[in-house]
């Protein structure tokens, strides 16, 4: 006899969603947990952090592309990566920049040396890992670099990001029936949409007007710009895993999957959040 579930029981079961989610909330918790202590803790331990998180998801990248006999330079990337994050922090935008340009064309040459066989597949690649998501993570430096209150920044960065993945999951396991990209996407919903807009409004709302001392309306207006990126940063990943033939980017996290599988709305949300911030508050 078959027996029926409410929604949340099978989501906690992980038939509905493929997610254990027990798990993904330890997991999830835990790495917030990391994220905060290091941002307030000493702030060259939370750039640290997000080297060594931007970095596994980097990997992850390169050995889906390999299964494709793309081939990606593993470590002028990483190192690249690096060096734009460091560079962002101490010398802000112009630095940035200037290290993804010249990071860019060090890869172009060093591809170079290896043939010419494929050079434009592995070079597109190559900066397309270089952009996504090594120099959009880097903006995560710029907000920390603010003079007055950078952690608090990052903070109302990642939770209204992280308000988008949580009321969007709950939403759709709860109400979720109107399909919002089946070909890209077919788990994801607008009934989820809805209830990653709302989260993240309230979210943002409330956490620029407690840390940041300025506008609910400002926070109400970030959370409405994540929403919307997050989401389109999720079906970005979506379509790359698909084009590459996979399911999740790596196994790192139980529960979640690879780190690409949670930097993907953040990463997209990053440059919207740093340029409101840096106009509004």
């Amino acid at each position: 006899m078959h027996e029926s579930r409410t929604p949340l029981e099978s989501a906690a079961g992980g038939s509905r969603t493929g997610r254990n989610l027990p798990v993904a909330i330890a997991v999830g918790a835990g790495l917030g947990a990391l994220a905060i202590g290091s941002l307030y803790f000493v702030e060259v331990l939370f750039l640290a952090v997000v080297i060594a998180a931007v970095g596994i998801g980097v990997m992850e990248l390169v050995r889906s592309f390999a299964a494709r006999d793309i081939t990606v330079p593993l470590i002028p990337v990483l190192a690249g990566m690096a060096a734009m994050v460091v560079g962002a922090y101490y010398g802000g935008p112009a630095w940035l920049v200037g290290v993804f340009a010249m990071t860019v064309l060090v890869l172009m040459m060093w591809r170079m040396f290896q043939g010419t066989e494929g050079y434009v597949r592995d070079t597109t690649a190559t900066i397309l890992v270089t952009v996504y998501p090594s120099l959009l993570a880097a903006f995560v430096a710029l907000l920390l670099a603010h003079p007055l209150d950078g952690p608090d920044r990052v903070v109302v960065f990642i939770a209204t990001t992280v308000a988008s993945d949580i009321g969007g999951y709950f939403a759709g396991i709860s109400l979720g029936k109107h399909k919002m990209s089946p070909l890209i996407s077919p788990k994801k919903t607008w009934e989820g949409f809805a209830g990653s807009a709302l989260a993240c409004m309230a979210v943002g709302g409330w956490l620029v007007a407690w840390l940041l001392e300025d506008d609910v309306w400002k926070g109400v207006l970030i959370g409405a710009v994540v929403v919307v990126f997050a989401t389109l940063g999720d079906l970005v990943e979506s379509v790359i895993k698909r084009d590459l033939g996979v399911k999740d980017m790596g196994s790192v996290l139980p529960g979640h999957g690879g780190l690409m599988d949670r930097l993907d709305s953040l990463v997209a949300a990053l440059i919207p959040v740093w340029v409101l911030l840096t106009l509004l508050v």
